[in-house]
């Protein structure tokens, strides 16, 4: 009866144990679950590139007038950016200026009697606001201001030649894309459609109301950025 009672007493207390064992377990699972375990707040998004400051850059390209002419242009760019911290926009201003040669040359026989008329557009620029929306190293923008033009008109008949020059002013707008491909250094390519009012030229004595001067542009160019 003792050996009996002995392991009798030995089962209650390892069935005890048991149970014990599972309550604490199932208790510590439970808590486990209930416990609470904040979120990692999102990573804060930075933009790799801010374009705010002075830039100066060199540009050329080719241009033709809306009824006739054409040729090349190249000469130079300078200009400021704003770009607000934690902002895609960049709001910036910009003056530019090249000598050209975009022309055109028309000779016409006036009762055996032949006449060329040239007209050439010798230098332009302009002074614009400039808008756009980064991509980091991209920038797409928009831009629309002031432009100018000096233009040469000639006529020349029997080997005698008139000519005049004028500056015209009006207005010009387009927009590009521009990329920085190195911290300080960035390439762009650009559209611009410029309108110029009429000037009235002299030439030998008789003179010639030039009309609406309307050209388009077509640039590429590359530009310093002071950090």
């Amino acid at each position: 009866m003792r050996v009996f009672n002995y392991r009798g007493q030995i089962m209650k207390r390892l069935l005890l144990a048991g149970v014990a064992l599972s309550v604490a377990t199932a208790a510590s699972a439970a808590d486990l679950r209930a416990r609470p375990y904040p979120k990692a707040p999102p990573a804060a998004v930075v933009a790799a590139y801010n374009w705010s400051g002075f830039y100066i850059g060199a540009m050329g390209g080719y241009g033709w007038e809306s009824e006739a002419g054409s040729g090349g242009f190249g000469g130079g760019t300078i200009g400021y950016n704003w770009q607000f911290p934690g902002s895609q926009f960049v709001f910036g201003i910009e003056v530019d200026a090249a000598g050209a040669s975009i022309k055109d040359s028309v000779t016409e026989d006036l009762g055996g009697l032949l006449v060329t008329t040239e007209t050439k557009i010798n230098s332009f620029g302009s002074v614009t606001g400039r808008a756009g929306f980064a991509l980091d190293a991209a920038l797409l923008y928009a831009k629309g201001g002031y432009a100018w033009a000096n233009n040469k008109a000639s006529i020349s008949a029997l080997g005698t030649t008139f000519s005049d020059s004028q500056s015209h002013s009006g207005y010009t707008i387009g927009g590009g894309l521009e990329y920085l491909f190195a911290p300080n250094w960035s390439a762009k390519g650009e559209y611009m459609f410029t309108s110029l009012g009429s000037e009235t030229y002299n030439l030998g004595g008789f003179p010639l109301d030039s009309g609406t001067i309307d050209f388009h542009t077509i640039k590429v160019g590359v530009n310093y950025h002071f950090r």
